[in-house]
């Protein structure tokens, strides 16, 4: 444990008119002067205000005497170390991080009763007779022993705070590691790690899958605060979300905003023991915006493109698809095929509607009527057959998405 040492103070008070032989006097005083203090504190501050064998109370009545103690052995000897009193508040602070409180409670204790303790000795050292100079020296003492033992007891906090904080941070990963492995999940297992980890457990959730930046840091940790399970240090790095189609957080503008313009890809919503589809889908949507198949910037959710991500599910079968009923295109020129590949798709999708085709690719019915007529002769009875005529509009849906490529 390393206490920081005291900035601001005199470290040097050899050279103070304060009699060593007045320790002796104030030290027999020091049970008496801590029930004044311990008193006070109780009564300034609510957090102390608690019965005297509590935790609080037994804290209260040690730190007292403590810091008491080492303003007296200050006064005997000003070079004497205080490592153990400062243990003692360092140990203080770490145990109020620990519990969850707020340092206020303590640091606002060593004011009220560093200036209550200072007008209790101060009064001795006047009844004493001692002239203002001691007393001024008194007082850089006592303000030297608040800020020492206020010192450490914020180390200790922050470094409780800090230990808590990558503890917490562990087990969240763990839980995330859980919720996304591979196989069944069980709910019981989960709500057990999600205790430790302070997490409240949703019943739905969904995946996001962010795409790597060069200036990725650990610490860029988007909507942690809002109870997503986050890591960055996965490939790709990926976020769960609870509830995420009940909570503004985590939709619209707001949510692209928390992404600070990464790409990501949002998979679809699911019960929470199956977040790992939601990973599968948000993965394979986030390689889809990386070809352009989808688009490349903002914020990609699954929903919105499920045709997609089934016609690429499986590329391989997808393509003996488009080798088989596209064949009939081979049969034509290399500038031919991507016109008329488009007007067939838009024939079929439109009802066979000659004047629909025209308005969607801008050009004239006539030129639509002689594409078709080229189309008859590929195609055959084939472009009446239903089940043909979907595997078509498959075949060249994935085509059209292909060509958007680079």
């Amino acid at each position: 444990m390393a206490v920081p040492t005291p900035h601001g103070v005199p470290d040097d008070l050899g050279a103070a008119p304060v009699p060593a032989d007045l320790a002796g006097l104030l030290r027999a005083q020091l049970e008496a002067v801590a029930d004044d203090v311990e008193e006070e504190v109780r009564r300034q501050v609510p957090e102390y205000a608690r019965p005297a064998d509590g935790a609080y109370g037994k804290n209260l009545r040690s730190g007292v005497v403590q810091a008491l103690t080492l303003f007296v052995d200050h006064i005997a000897d000003p070079r004497r170390g205080a490592d153990a009193i400062a243990a003692t508040y360092y140990e203080l602070g770490r145990g109020e991080a620990l519990e969850g409180r707020s340092l206020d409670a303590l640091q606002s204790a060593l004011r009220v009763g560093g200036l209550h303790a200072w007008r209790l000795m101060g009064r001795t050292a006047e009844e004493l007779g001692l002239d203002s100079a001691v007393v001024a020296a008194l007082g850089e003492l006592a303000f030297r022993t608040v800020h020492e033992v206020a010192e450490a007891a914020a180390a200790g906090y922050a470094e409780a705070q800090l230990r808590s904080t990558d503890e917490l941070e562990r087990r969240r990963r763990r839980l995330l590691d859980l919720l996304l492995a591979e196989g069944p999940v069980s709910l019981e297992a989960v709500q057990g790690v999600a205790h430790g980890a302070r997490w409240s457990v949703p019943r739905h959730v969904a995946v996001v899958a962010l795409a790597a930046t060069p200036d990725q840091r650990e610490e860029d940790r988007p909507l942690s605060a809002a109870g997503a399970l986050v890591d960055m240090e996965s490939r790709p790095p990926r976020m769960l979300v609870p509830d995420p189609d009940g909570s503004g957080r985590f939709g619209g503008r707001a949510f692209a905003l928390a992404l600070r313009g990464r790409p990501a890809a949002i998979g679809p919503t699911v019960p929470l023991t199956e977040a790992a589809q939601s990973l599968h889908w948000a993965t394979r949507a986030l390689g889809l915006m990386g070809r352009g198949i989808l688009p490349r910037q903002g914020v990609v959710r699954c929903a919105d493109h499920l045709s997609t991500l089934l016609l690429h599910s499986d590329e391989p079968l997808l393509g003996q698809l488009q080798a088989r009923v596209l064949a009939p295109l081979g049969a034509v020129s290399a500038g031919q095929r991507p016109r008329l590949a488009e007007t067939l798709l838009a024939w079929l999708l439109s009802g066979s509607n000659v004047p629909d085709v025209a308005a969607r690719l801008h050009i004239h019915p006539q030129t639509v009527r002689y594409r078709l007529r080229q189309l008859e002769k590929l195609f055959g009875d084939a472009l009446h057959d239903p089940d043909t005529r979907l595997d078509l509009v498959l075949a060249l849906r994935a085509e059209a998405l292909r060509a958007q490529e680079t």
